[in-house]
């Protein structure tokens, strides 16, 4: 340990502690060295509130920290399994997004993932049809959040880390859930391993050692798509061009397309629903594909590739008076008034989008249907369901802020401020 923090000569450190054997086994042997200690080691729990017991696993954290005198900040979050991905990657997702806020500019954070954590990983991923990024497996080092991510015990064996924290007297959390064999991790740790372990010994070792090579050749290739990538990608609206993507070849296609999904923090498709967006290229003019996959979903519109996260599903009869006050939309998004003490004289209704609705805009000599309208301005397709179509009566007023009749301009003018849309995510 003290050779590879000399090597990593600069930045504060941060051990992710679950109290658990591996980070306990982490924490307390840098605790140890002097140092470490010199580099404002610290500790972060992060209490996901998923068990009963997880305000008192909190409280463990603390206390072992407060006996090795390292300071511990103790971060709750809110695991929201609404993406469809998993209650498993949802909260990986929240631990991660709570990693990152906590990092402090240039800190290392430091995670106690071990070699058994990596042949499952690339096994994990090798299921899944991954590619040689995926199939490197975690990597050792790499940058997060205003900091970087460092697993210095990868060349250490689960068994190696218990042995540690039994020859320390470390009590340590064991988290009920990492006996589920329900869980995919789990079954592989269980029962798969162990019985590839019997029959072929080098298991875990040969695993490890296809994934170096993985690594080496992601790399390889990172070196050739990471140029290309700046070329496709519009850093403005985050999508990516079709056309330019699918002229890839195959081996740079993939990574590329998991590199800028994971970037908008999103998950990466399975090998099938890759095949599927291959396809759904080639769709006619006028079509406007979706592809989903748990956590994800990617549109294929204008030539380009757009990936949001899961779409909420919007109810078209959905409608609310409003009077100008801030009002939260179906789809997680808001209309408000620009100026924000205004209000309008008497409210309005806040309707969706049936089909068939017309507006004549102000300054306009012809009254348009709203399709045509949102064609012409290119509002993406999964914006239109949760656009705000503001009534007096049966008179359409407004469409969010695109639209306004002449009408609906005097009545705003009147009232001191137009309305202002912000959609979802």
């Amino acid at each position: 340990m003290r050779r590879a923090l000399r090597e990593q000569s600069t930045g504060a450190l941060c051990v992710a502690c679950s109290g658990g054997a591996d980070s306990s086994a982490l924490l307390h042997a840098l605790a140890g060295l002097p140092e470490a200690r010199a580099r404002g080691l610290r500790a972060l729990h992060v209490d996901h509130g998923l068990h009963p017991d997880s305000g008192t696993w909190a409280n463990h954290v603390r206390s072992l920290c407060d006996a090795l005198g390292v300071p511990c900040d103790v971060t709750r979050v809110r695991v929201e399994n609404h993406r469809g991905e998993g209650l498993e990657a949802a909260a990986r997702r929240a631990r991660h997004a709570a990693f990152g806020q906590a990092l402090r500019e240039g800190e290392w954070l430091l995670l106690a993932h071990h070699r058994d954590d990596q042949a499952e990983t690339v096994l994990l991923k090798l299921l899944r049809g991954a590619g040689p990024e995926g199939l490197g497996g975690m990597r050792e080092r790499r940058p997060f959040g205003r900091g970087r991510l460092w697993r210095p015990l990868l060349p250490l064996s689960r068994a190696q880390l218990r042995a540690y924290a039994e020859a320390h007297a470390l009590a340590c959390i064991e988290d009920p859930s990492n006996a589920d064999a329900r869980l995919s991790r789990n079954y592989l740790r269980h029962e798969v391993l162990p019985r590839l372990a019997a029959h072929w010994p080098q298991a875990v070792d040969s695993i490890l050692h296809s994934a170096a090579l993985s690594r080496d050749a992601a790399d390889a290739l990172r070196a050739q798509w990471q140029p290309l990538f700046e070329r496709l990608h519009d850093p403005t609206g985050g999508s990516l061009d079709l056309p330019g993507w699918l002229a890839l070849p195959q081996a740079l296609r993939g990574p590329l397309l998991d590199y800028w999904l994971h970037a908008r923090g999103l998950p990466a498709p399975t090998a099938a629903q890759r095949a599927q967006i291959e396809r759904q290229s080639h769709a006619k003019p006028g079509q406007t594909p979706c592809i989903r996959w748990p956590g994800a979903e990617l549109h294929l519109w204008k030539g380009r590739l757009w990936a949001l996260p899961p779409q909420p599903a919007v109810d078209p009869t959905w409608r609310h008076d409003w009077h100008g006050e801030p009002l939260p939309l179906p789809d997680g998004g808001e209309l408000r008034l620009a100026v924000p003490d205004a209000r309008l004289p008497a409210a309005l209704t806040v309707r969706l989008r049936r089909g068939g609705e017309r507006i004549r805009p102000a300054g306009d000599a012809h009254t348009r249907e709203l399709r045509d309208l949102f064609q012409q301005a290119a509002l993406p397709p999964w914006r239109r369901p949760a656009c705000p179509l503001l009534y007096r009566g049966d008179e359409l007023l407004a469409v969010a802020d695109r639209w306004i009749s002449a009408a609906g301009t005097a009545l705003f003018d009147a009232a001191g401020g137009r309305p202002r849309w912000r959609p979802g995510a």
